[in-house]
């Protein structure tokens, strides 16, 4: 199941981002007190009361704006909130109420989304805040008094924020089905490419449109197996973007890549790979999915006998934080090795899903030790005294030390290369975490 997303908006210099670092923990957004800082909407992991979800922070909505960058802005947010299932509204309790508040308070009720509406900038939180008054104007509930700068109503307000979250998918349930999700950067091929596999196999099984993510998910079957192919390209129609459209390539695929088993990140082969592609990828590792690397438009290089390696080696330099994924040079057009993609997204969703007994485990890390003698610090020598698979999708593994902080990441790495030395694991991710003794 994926995980419900929330998107924070509002017009500019109200705090969104001051509140979307103290939600995620983590200092990701720009602040300032300049207008239009945040220009790219930026998302983080959050959890409150045992919900996860995925929370996107945008720029500032001003949508009468002549400024062409908070044109492209506006644009932005207009993606987040297509695929969010709540909206945070953030208003200025300062500045107090707007015109523009309620243009854009229209927009939201034009999207019918679930709406938070939050008054931010209320650093006394006395019973009566008679601030927040005026803001029952806008006709979007009870407003929620907040103080992000001192943290100050956050749990009340993601306590609301919570209650108005989906409580699963209308999408069917089903282990058997292996989730695809094609992603890249706008006009790479992903809709050739699914309907290229679609119009070779003739096997669909039904093809409905998402519920808010206006992605279409097809289920087919192949060779008695069953997979649902997630297209993020019909969001694009819907917004009728036109300039700078690849920038919000990168809202599109965060959904379709939490709902996957398995990511294909298809890439350019004219224009190479784009920062927009490494940022893709970046969500997909990020998230522990399964990945494959397909270069699509292959036919329309140019090549000679080192043309492929020479790209390989590209892709592996701009993408080295996911040697493991597969790459496969294709073209949707064609049709060339499109078929050999299944072999792929079998091989990798069945590594995804490997597990390993904790005796052959060890048996691996005790032989790894000996060959490379674990590092000391200030004389004090990293000892592991044993490791445990826990989960999969990502395989993730727990590492018994006597101090976590001597697990240096270049060591967990060799560790890491030993395990797919001995069992694979191509195509997936594979996570570690490490515990003191006596942690248990």
């Amino acid at each position: 199941m994926s995980k419900p997303i929330v998107a924070i908006v509002g017009r500019p210099n109200v705090g969104k981002s001051s509140l979307f670092n103290k939600i995620v923990g983590e200092k990701i957004s720009i602040v300032d007190d300049m207008p239009g800082v945040t220009r790219d909407r930026i998302y983080g992991d959050a959890d409150w009361l045992g919900r996860n979800f995925t929370l996107i922070d945008t720029g500032g909505l001003e949508p009468n704006t002549e400024d062409l960058i908070m044109k492209k802005m506006f644009n932005q947010a207009e993606i987040a909130i297509d695929i969010a299932d709540v909206i945070m509204f953030v208003v200025d309790g300062i500045t107090g109420f707007l015109d523009a508040d309620m243009q854009v308070a229209n927009l939201l009720r034009k999207h019918q989304k679930e709406v938070v509406l939050v008054v931010n900038k209320i650093d006394n939180m006395r019973s009566e805040n008679l601030d927040i008054y005026e803001f029952y104007s806008l006709g979007l509930g009870d407003p929620i008094a907040i103080s992000a700068g001192q943290g100050l109503g956050l749990g009340d307000m993601l306590d609301v924020v919570i209650e108005k979250m989906p409580l699963d998918n209308t999408e069917p349930e089903d282990e058997d089905i292996i989730k695809v999700a094609v992603v890249g950067k706008p006009n790479a091929g992903k809709s050739s490419l699914i309907n290229k596999i679609l119009g070779e196999e003739r096997l669909i099984v039904s093809e409905i449109a998402g519920t808010t993510r206006d992605a279409i998910d097809t289920y087919f079957e192949k060779d008695g197996k069953k997979y649902m192919l997630i297209d993020t390209a019909g969001l694009r129609k819907k917004n009728k973007i036109k300039e700078n459209i690849e920038k919000y390539s990168i809202v599109r695929a965060i959904s379709a890549v939490e709902k996957a088993d398995v990511v294909i990140l298809l890439i350019d082969a004219k224009e190479g790979i784009s920062d927009q592609d490494t940022k893709i990828a970046g969500i997909a590792h990020d998230r522990g999915k399964a990945a494959i690397i397909a270069v699509n438009k292959w036919d329309l290089i140019e090549k000679n006998d080192k043309t492929m390696r020479e790209f390989t080696e590209k892709v592996e330099t701009e993408l080295a934080y996911m040697p493991y994924a597969p790459k496969l040079f294709i073209s949707a057009l064609t049709g060339q090795r499109v078929s050999r993609l299944f072999e792929l997204i079998d091989g990798v969703n069945e590594n995804a899903t490997l597990r390993i007994s904790t005796g052959l485990l060890n048996d691996v890390l005790i032989e790894a030790m000996t060959m490379n003698q674990p590092p000391s610090d200030k004389g004090k020598l990293l000892r592991i005294y044993y490791i445990t698979q826990v989960s999969v999708k990502p395989p993730t593994f727990i590492l018994f030390v006597n101090d976590t902080k001597l697990l240096h990441f270049s060591y967990r790495r060799y560790i890491e290369n030993q395990l797919r030395l001995a069992f694979g694991f191509k195509g997936t991710p594979i996570h570690f975490i490490a515990r003191n003794k006596n942690e248990g």
